[in-house]
């Protein structure tokens, strides 16, 4: 228990910003970093030549009037970071390649958008399933009305998430995005301590920070793992199709409706474990997600930093502040 707390102390904690301070986010595409500050996001690249590309993008939005409020905007949030992402990867991707055609159309954005849709269904809700009817026919969990088989989906759906981003950290270009990843952590953890900002002063950071979008996919898994454990074996007293077949199906279908919610209660949940202070209960909350951010990042060089600052200072436009040193880069025109 000891060695727990100490660990505890040492994870990185959220600074306290300014009120003149701008909240920044972003994340690692290929070859770069992207990062946003209010409805603008900036993709920096590194360049086979060693030089640096930056743009400038209006950030799509679906968090208006009164989906902006509390409890509403969760899903739309992720909707429209999942559309941002995929066009600042092919931002990134068009870069990288100097030139080549590799520019995707509307159409195959919202083709890449359906599949990553389908593979997170696949993966995150259909497989737990199925492995979980596996576990009741062999005699090692209850059927689907009761507790033990929802604690058996949020076990696999948790080894799955986990195994997925073991996997993928092996490839060796994933390994090159989780070190944009960590410089991305290190530059905006810069920013937020105030000070000048240069590749030396991120380098001292942590690449672990509490607003990572990892942090909100491990509070989205918790709590869809307690909704489902409460909410389907309620749906099923009320009403129990008579075909074992329907009742699995039917079941599949409320699980992808209550994703809905469960964003919703994740969005706000991430956003209060930022706003935390420092004591016990907030460094627990946050400890999960700072964890699994050890296997999504990568300690980056210099080169993965400067790249970081460049997308930065062009996020922030013209509140970038004279603290705030990039190397030499371009502008796309």
């Amino acid at each position: 228990m000891p060695r727990c707390l100490a660990w505890l102390r040492r994870l990185p904690q959220p600074s306290l910003l300014k009120d003149a301070c701008p909240l920044v986010g972003g994340q690692a595409v290929m070859e770069g970093v992207m990062m946003r500050h209010q409805d603008i996001y900036a993709v920096a690249v590194r360049l086979p030549d060693g030089g640096i590309l930056a743009e400038r993008f209006p950030w799509f939005s679906l968090t208006r009037g009164f989906l902006r409020r509390p409890f509403l905007r969760g899903f739309p949030v992720l909707l429209e970071t999942m559309i941002n992402g995929i066009r600042a990867l092919n931002a990134s991707a068009r870069h990288a390649a100097q030139g080549e055609d590799v520019e995707l159309d509307t159409w195959h954005l919202a083709l890449t958008l359906a599949v990553s849709l389908g593979m997170a269904v696949l993966l995150f809700v259909i497989m737990p399933h199925l492995l979980s009817l596996g576990m009741q026919w062999l005699g090692l969990g209850g059927a689907v009305e009761g507790l033990t088989f929802h604690l058996w989906d949020g076990f696999f759906k948790c080894g799955i998430f986990i195994a997925y981003i073991a996997l993928i950290s092996l490839v060796p270009d994933i390994r090159r995005v989780f070190q944009f990843h960590g410089a991305e952590h290190k530059v905006i953890h810069a920013f937020e301590q105030g000070g000048t900002v240069t590749a030396d002063s991120a380098a001292q950071c942590s690449r672990l920070h509490p607003r990572c979008g990892t942090t909100f996919l491990l509070f989205v898994i918790s709590i869809s793992i307690v909704l489902h454990a409460l909410l389907v074996p309620l749906m099923l007293l009320c009403w129990t199709p008579e075909s074992s077949l329907a009742k699995h199906l039917i079941t599949l279908v409320f699980k992808l409706l209550l994703v809905v919610p469960i964003s919703a209660l994740a969005y706000e949940l991430i956003r209060s474990a930022g706003r935390m202070g420092k004591g016990p209960a907030a460094r627990a909350l946050r400890a999960p997600g700072l964890f699994l951010q050890k296997l999504t990042t990568r300690e980056p060089s210099r080169e993965h930093l400067e790249v970081a600052l460049v997308a930065l200072a062009e996020a922030l436009g013209q509140q970038r502040p004279e603290s705030l040193h990039t190397p030499t880069y371009s502008t796309a025109a």
